[in-house]
Formats: structure tokens, C-alpha cells, sequence
């Protein structure tokens, strides 16, 4: 199996020319159809100009698109990795706890908690270098959503579809997903794993201070981002269409409010950091700066580490169109035009 990829990417936003490179030949064909109109008929025209071709300028205009899609392809650099190697680089592994409980589609930070921590991990993971990512996502319960790993695409692609209805059992379960994450890093000692758990703070389920501690003492640092307000919201739901808010049994509103304590307590517990987080800063740049700090360790990982470019056969398309585009003239050739391959006198 080779790895494919483009050494220049950004070259390819040259493709979005393309439908605008159509919208004017359609529109110069049009304009010329007309000017003809003015002229009078336009089958009395056709024999004034009976070298003039119809299907000539098609033709050109797909030869010249396809050789500019060819010659964008070509400065992309297409390559393939021809190599395998296992590269050792230093880095600490970091695992995320999202809380995707129903209170976490609370709006009092804009869109909703929820978005706005899935927005704020992805920009983390943008600034991942050598570090090993793993997410867990928890309610009433905990799973691993993305075993810790230095394939950051795939990290970013996993998190864009985490939702509440991915997770059976509703609540909010901190010791679970604590625990989780304590069995989810790679086995070996070292001071160089790191926990980060995003969460409104309502616990329903367990004791995670308990579950703070056992993971102290394995090594492991846990911060905490509080996310939400202490006042207290109600927790938006969609029923039969309209916008509503969650009820309880007596059909009271449902508020969630933040509770800040108990993640106070589990920082406090794994020398890790509390951040409160807002509209405008989640606060996950404060914690990784804490954890850039932390001593790093050999994170062993399975990359291409040779690239062959693939450019050669675009250059030739590109090429080979350009020529038969110059070759190829928008009025027929008089002298073509009287060669009868398949007609014979009798």
C-alpha cells in the first residue's frame, strides 16, 4: 500500500476556475450568435461563410480545459510515498474528554457548548506537531471515539460527527471517562501523558475525584475546561419540527448549570490546571501551553518517509493538448475538406 498525496495542495483551488472558464465560453457563443443574427440570416450567413465551423471552437475549448486541469495537476506535485519507516519523535500523549451529554447543546456559549468544544479541539489538534492525540466522548457512560494516534486527519474527521445521539445512555459520567482514559494510553511508565476534560461539570453518575486520583498516581495529568454558565440555562430540543426545552417528568424546564467545583477538584488532585471557559476562548491554548512543558517521551510511529512525484504523465497530457489545440483551427481546412476516403465513382 503507497500513500498518496499533493506536495503543493493549495495549487488545486486553481481548479475552481474551471466552471468560470465555461460560464464565459458559453456566454462569448452566445454573444457571437447574435452578432451573426444582426447580420441577417443566419442560414444566408452560413453560405457567405462556408469555412466557418460550429463544433471547431468546442473542441479547442475542451483541448485547452483539459490541459489546464492537467497543468494544474502538474505544479500540485502528485506524489507517492515509496517508503515505510518506523520514526521515532518526542511528544507527549494527550487524551480529550468531551462531555456530549444533552446540557452540553446548551447555547449559553454561542452556537451551543458542545460546537463550540469540538471547534476549539480541532484548532488544538491543527497545532499538534510529534504529540499523540486520543478523545473519548462520555455521558451516563464512556467510549473511546478515537484511539490516541498521530494521524491528525483522522482525528479532525471523527470529531466533526460526534454528537449527543451517539452516546445510549444520557448523564454525565467524569470517573467513567476518567477511568476510560487511564486504560486508553499506550502501556510504560513516564511523566508525559496528559488528560483534558471538557464538561459542564454536572456529575450524576460517579465519583470522579476518586477516579482523579488512582490516575494521579499512575502519572497522569488531568486539566479540566468548565464550560457553561452558573446561573443556570435550559437545554434546547427539537419536538415534532419546532424549537423547544427539555422537560422532566412533571414537565418542568430541565435548567444545567455549570459546576465548577468538582473539576476544580480534579485538577487540584493530578496537579492539573481548571479553565473557565467563554464565548471567546475555550481555553485549550492555556492547557497545551502547560503541557508543552511536560517532559516529553519516544513516541514510536509508522510514516512514508520517501516520496516519489507522479507529475511526469500530467506534463505529457498537458502537452499533447496544447499541441492538438494549435493544430486544430476554428475554420475548416479546405484542403481536408476535399478528401473523400469513402466515395467512389461508378
Amino acid at each position: 500500500m503507497q500513500l498518496f498525496r499533493f506536495a503543493h495542495p493549495d495549487f488545486l483551488y486553481l481548479l475552481l476556475l474551471l466552471p468560470v472558464f465555461v460560464l464565459f465560453f458559453i456566454i462569448n457563443e452566445i454573444r457571437k450568435k447574435k452578432a451573426l443574427r444582426r447580420l441577417g440570416d443566419i442560414n444566408l450567413v452560413n453560405g457567405l461563410v462556408p469555412d466557418m465551423s460550429r463544433i471547431r471552437p468546442v473542441i479547442k475549448f475542451i483541448l485547452q480545459l483539459i490541459a489546464f486541469l492537467s497543468g494544474v495537476i502538474l505544479i500540485a506535485r502528485p506524489q507517492f510515498g515509496s517508503k515505510i519507516e518506523d520514526v521515532k519523535k518526542q511528544g507527549v500523549e494527550v487524551i480529550i474528554a468531551l462531555d456530549v451529554s444533552n446540557s452540553m447543546l446548551a447555547e449559553d456559549i454561542q452556537p451551543d457548548r458542545l460546537t463550540r468544544a469540538k471547534q476549539a479541539i480541532s484548532r488544538l489538534v491543527d497545532d499538534l506537531e510529534n504529540d499523540k492525540i486520543g478523545l473519548i466522548v462520555f455521558a451516563g457512560d464512556a467510549y473511546i471515539q478515537i484511539p490516541i494516534t498521530t494521524d491528525y486527519i483522522s482525528a479532525k474527521m471523527f470529531l466533526s460527527s460526534i454528537s449527543p445521539n451517539m452516546v445510549p445512555k444520557q448523564g454525565t459520567a467524569i470517573g467513567a471517562a476518567i477511568n476510560l482514559g487511564l486504560r486508553s494510553f499506550s502501556p510504560g511508565e513516564g511523566k508525559s501523558k496528559a488528560m483534558i476534560i471538557i464538561t459542564d461539570g454536572e456529575n450524576h453518575e460517579d465519583d470522579p475525584v476518586k477516579a482523579a486520583e488512582d490516575a494521579s498516581k499512575a502519572g497522569i495529568v488531568i486539566h479540566t475546561v468548565g464550560i457553561g454558565s452558573s446561573n443556570g440555562v435550559p437545554i434546547p430540543v427539537v419536538v415534532n419540527g419546532k424549537k423547544d426545552y427539555l422537560k422532566d417528568r412533571d414537565g418542568n424546564i430541565v435548567v444545567t448549570k455549570l459546576d465548577e467545583d468538582i473539576l476544580k477538584k480534579i485538577a487540584l488532585s493530578t496537579n492539573g490546571n481548571y479553565v473557565r471557559a467563554s464565548n471567546s476562548n475555550i481555553g485549550l491554548d492555556e492547557i497545551y501551553d502547560q503541557i508543552k512543558k511536560m517532559k516529553k517521551q519516544d513516541l514510536e510511529s509508522t510514516m512514508y518517509t520517501e516520496y516519489n512525484d507522479q507529475f511526469q504523465i500530467f506534463a505529457a497530457i498537458a502537452f499533447l493538448f496544447l499541441i492538438a489545440d494549435f493544430m486544430i483551427m476554428e475554420r475548416k481546412n479546405r484542403r481536408l475538406a476535399n478528401i473523400r476516403l469513402f466515395k467512389f465513382k461508378v
